[in-house]
């Protein structure tokens, strides 16, 4: 089976945080969506169940995206609050950022 260019992963926030996190998500910064763009990211999703949070993006080169937002100062400045909110590893300097999830059916 083919895959598609999507990447998801999850992760779960910190209960003492989850009000914060869902509500910088609710109304993210116009510079966090236009670097996410200029990055190569699109039809990007967050979905939750309680604390725990399922990320689902498309993007034909992640490694140059991920290149991308590490340099970037918006994102550097958003990542440096949500990721002290998050059970897991936030820096885009990192080899994988997150640990991907596997992709195991895709309905073209």
């Amino acid at each position: 089976m083919k895959g598609s260019n999507k990447l998801a992963w999850t992760w779960r926030v910190k209960a003492e945080c989850l009000e914060e996190y869902v509500a910088m998500h609710l109304e993210p910064w116009p510079e966090i969506l236009e670097e996410h763009t200029k990055a190569g990211i699109r039809n990007y999703s967050i979905f939750q169940n309680g604390n725990q949070f399922f990320y689902c993006f498309e993007c034909d080169d992640t490694e140059a995206a991920f290149a991308y937002i590490a340099k970037s100062e918006a994102c550097n400045r958003w990542n440096a609050i949500t990721s002290k909110m998050v059970e897991g590893s936030f820096d885009f300097n990192e080899e994988t950022p997150m640990e991907p999830l596997r992709e195991v059916f895709y309905l073209k």
